[in-house]
């Protein structure tokens, strides 16, 4: 029966054969691929592939203002409250509505 020592020998041994043989076949694999999109001039839409990212394809719209300040700050109304909004309500007793922007 193998050492403990021996064994961990064989396992680093077999480590390296695998990701010797991984490399060589994923080489192989990509040429394969390569070759492939070339013979039959396919796309990534063809293949499947909608983008490299996961905001691929998609469009960002600004949304609208919907509340200004009194220096000019600006808030879409969605998410936290601004500090500047905030602020005025809490310390001078103002109200939201006020700096809502009319459309």
């Amino acid at each position: 029966m193998a050492t403990y020592r021996e064994l961990l020998e064989q396992r680093d041994s077999l480590e390296q054969q695998i990701a010797e043989a991984r490399r060589s076949e994923v080489a192989q694999a990509i040429a394969q691929v390569k070759q492939l999109i070339a013979d039959y001039g396919l796309t990534a839409a063809d293949c499947g592939f909608r983008g490299l990212g996961a905001l691929a394809g998609k469009t960002r719209t600004t949304v609208a203002v919907k509340f200004r300040g009194p220096n000019g700050e600006t808030w879409s109304g969605r998410g936290k409250a601004p500090n500047w909004l905030t602020s005025l309500e809490a310390h001078q007793g103002r109200h939201r509505d006020e700096f809502l922007v009319a459309r």
